[in-house]
């Protein structure tokens, strides 16, 4: 038996709606709970381009679990508006993000790299050696 369960579309497009209801108005369009993500894979890594505007380095973090890897992100955001040097408006928004998917071949943790520039984390995830398959013989 499997261990995914089919979703409909209907559903995440329903909850979607609800999710982005809740945002603050003045960040409906940079929602902070999302992080998209590019995955890319060649025969020695794989590389993730992930999404992460506005996100300082240190507010960053990066978890790799054999073959589950986790992003996660403090967002601050904060804008101002000012009228003859009063400050009529000021709204702030602090919260978290989180992204966790799973690749088909356990990483090498050790061999990670990550760098983030202009709003986008790059990493590049090296797969794990595996000592490959082995016939045993049966006595």
């Amino acid at each position: 038996m499997s261990a995914l369960i089919p979703r409909d579309r209907f559903d995440d497009l329903f909850s979607d709606f609800f999710r982005r209801a809740a945002l603050p108005r003045v960040f409906a369009d940079e929602p902070a709970s999302e992080i998209r993500i590019d995955v890319t894979e060649n025969d020695k890594d794989y590389q993730v381009r992930a999404s992460v505007p506005g996100v300082k380095k240190e507010d960053v973090r990066v978890t790799v679990d054999r073959n589950f890897v986790t992003i996660s992100a403090e967002v601050k955001k904060e804008k101002e508006e000012k009228s003859n040097g009063r400050s009529l408006l000021k709204e702030t928004y602090f919260g978290s993000a989180s992204r966790g998917f799973s690749l088909a071949h356990e990483i090498d943790e050790k061999a990670v790299a990550a760098k983030l520039e202009d709003g986008v984390l790059k990493l590049t995830l090296p797969k794990r050696e595996s000592s490959g398959a082995r016939t045993v013989t049966v006595s």
